[in-house]
């Protein structure tokens, strides 16, 4: 049986300059899933480096607050609830654009790999 306490996951300022607590990545995990899960935090009127994955496509699940998600050339108002598919090689970044910390879970498929991701700012 394979059970995290995100309590217990060690929080970073990852590259795009979110706050990060990596929950599982397969690539130094003893889980045999295809993806990796962190989840990421952005404080109150803060926005993320522009950045790509450059091979693996990327899910958002937004768990609270609001905010405004670019992806290339498009842009849409993200809230609670919403679910975000970023193509591999997408340009990307986030905003929080609420009243709290916008909080949300980054699904990474195939698993995140530092060599994959490029800051772009």
């Amino acid at each position: 049986m394979f059970i995290v306490d995100i309590n217990d996951c060690e929080e970073i300022i990852a590259g795009d300059n979110s706050i990060l607590k990596e929950i599982f990545n397969p690539l130094k995990d003893d889980i045999d899933v295809g993806y990796s899960l962190a989840l990421a935090r952005v404080k109150l009127g803060e926005i993320t480096c522009k950045h790509k994955l450059k091979t693996s496509s990327e899910v958002y699940v937004i768990l609270r607050g609001k905010g405004i998600m670019h992806i290339d050339d498009e842009t849409a108002e993200v809230r609670e609830g919403h679910i975000i598919y970023i193509p591999p090689n997408s340009v990307q970044r986030i905003k929080n654009a609420g009243n709290e910390d916008l909080v949300f879970l980054c699904i990474v498929y195939p698993p995140w790999r530092k060599e994959d991701e490029e800051i772009l700012e």
